[in-house]
Order: structure tokens, then sequence, then C-alpha cells
């Protein structure tokens, strides 16, 4: 599926990872090394309660089935404070950003 995206196929300077929250977890606030991707989170486990994420001054909760995207060049941090007995799953994909034109990737080296 993420192959057939190239903008994410081809992000070298970016990942594709599944993340799993267990109630009362929270990340350090962090910050990518470059503006060069966006990040989208696809929610596929979202508990009720408390969880969400703060990019900047913005704070958000993501929803099961929805993207929710990023620039994650901006400190971000996300939490789990919801459901005792629950796990927050995300599928997290970054993406080009859409400022870069493709036929500029390749001259980007991998951070």
């Amino acid at each position: 599926m993420i192959g057939s995206i190239s903008a994410a196929a081809s992000c070298k300077r970016g990942q594709v990872k599944l993340i799993a929250m267990v109630p009362g977890t929270a990340t350090w606030p962090t910050v990518a090394p470059s503006n060069s991707h966006l990040r989208l989170h696809l929610g596929l486990v979202i508990p009720s309660g408390d969880t969400g994420i703060k990019v900047a001054n913005e704070t958000r909760s993501w929803q099961e089935g929805k993207v929710l995207a990023f620039d994650d060049s901006f400190e971000y941090a996300m939490w789990h404070r919801g459901r005792p007995d629950t796990t927050l799953l995300l599928l997290s994909v970054d993406v080009w950003h859409p400022d870069i034109p493709a036929n500029k990737w390749k001259l980007l080296s991998t951070i």
C-alpha cells in the first residue's frame, strides 16, 4: 500500500512505523532535524478519553480511520491518558514536503 504512494515510498528522509501507546504513556517533546517531510498519522485504534498530540501551540486528537498530518519540524509531543485497558495504535508515514518538487527528491541526502 505505501509503495504505491511515491511521496512516501521514495521519502529517504522519513520513516514508516507502527506506534503503540499503552495508558499512561507520554513522549518527550521532540523535533525533526529537517522540514523536508510531513508526518501522517492514521488512527487505527483510538481509545476514548484523553489521547492527543500537541504540535507547536496546537493540540489535536486522532480519530479512527482518519489521517492527521503535521510538520514534525515543529516541536511535538503525544500522550495516552485514556481508558486503562486499551492501547492506542497509529500508523505513522512520512511523505516529502509538498513544497519540494518531485524532481528534487533524489538530490536530497538521507538524514
